[in-house]
């Protein structure tokens, strides 16, 4: 990674961040400020028009820095992965507190009280971040942005899963959607980020930053001794290993997440431009 790589530099030719003075020229900078998604999700993208790139999605509770705001889009750097891009400003509230809790389930509902038969005034997908407002009511948290989650939906932020592939698992025949993050679509450096956000692992968002930054390299010979977690990498795709054989990924030929054996896998998508496998990594919390 440069310094200067567009997806990680809060750096426009009219302005860049108060943080890059002297390192980048410009303008005039920007010092920040600090906001939170307060929307189930939103869209990040290349530049601020709704037929931009999507680059990324963040999720409830997610913070960012605000640099600059105009025509309905805020220019910001999300906090967790430090991508920059533009989101709508209306996704946008107060830094308020940080989360408490982290919705588990693949989706959820939010309910206008703590009744599962009333009608539900949204939902918030996997890995999305909730704050309690008060205690549990009838099995529901009443959120600080209005509403109620079911409880058993939820874990506390601080409490993370285990074990990331089982999160991933959760994720099968969700669809492709190129830069997406939900469980309404995702893509393959998407599925990974998430689901090892899930077990408390910080990753970058993007497979070639992935690729240079998760675990211990490992050997390729014969793609022997693989086991559950190890990240596979080509040129411009991740996926991860169910078992030593079988390969968990978000990936356009299926247009879903899919498990397919590695060797499957390979020859596909060697055959499609992609190239042969780059590379292959361990993360050591998964132990033995």
């Amino acid at each position: 990674m440069t310094a200067h790589d567009r997806r990680l530099t809060p750096a426009r030719p009219d302005l860049a961040a108060e943080a890059l003075r002297g390192q980048i020229e410009a303008p005039r900078y920007s010092p920040g400020l600090p906001r939170r998604v307060v929307a189930p999700s939103a869209p990040l993208r290349r530049r601020p028009a709704p037929d931009a790139p999507l680059d990324t999605e963040a999720l409830m509770g997610e913070a960012v820095t605000v640099f600059d705001e105009g025509a309905g889009y805020s220019w910001v750097q999300l906090a967790a992965d430090g991508y920059v891009g533009y989101l709508p400003s209306s996704v946008l509230g107060e830094a308020g507190p940080a989360p408490t809790h982290r919705v588990r389930a693949l989706r959820t509902f939010i309910y206008p009280g703590p009744n599962l038969k009333l009608p539900p005034t949204g939902f918030l997908s996997l890995g999305a971040g909730v704050t309690a407002a008060g205690e549990l009511e009838n099995g529901y948290l009443p959120l600080a942005t209005g509403g109620y989650v079911a409880a058993r939906h939820l874990r506390p932020d601080e409490a993370p899963e285990p074990d990331f592939v089982a999160v991933a698992e959760r994720l099968l025949g969700a669809p492709y959607l190129w830069g997406g993050k939900t469980s309404l679509g995702l893509d393959c450096s998407g599925l990974v980020q998430l689901a090892l956000a899930q077990a408390g692992i910080a990753a970058p968002r993007d497979s070639d930053q992935q690729e240079h930054s998760l675990g211990d390299q490992i050997s390729a010979q014969d793609l022997a001794g693989l086991r559950r977690g190890d990240l596979i990498f080509w040129r411009g795709h991740v996926g991860l290993m169910l078992d030593g054989t079988r390969l968990l990924h978000a990936n356009g030929h299926h247009m879903a997440v899919a498990v397919e054996t590695l060797s499957e896998a390979e020859l596909r998508i060697r055959q499609n431009s992609y190239g042969p496998i780059t590379t292959l990594r361990r993360l050591p919390a998964l132990g033995a």
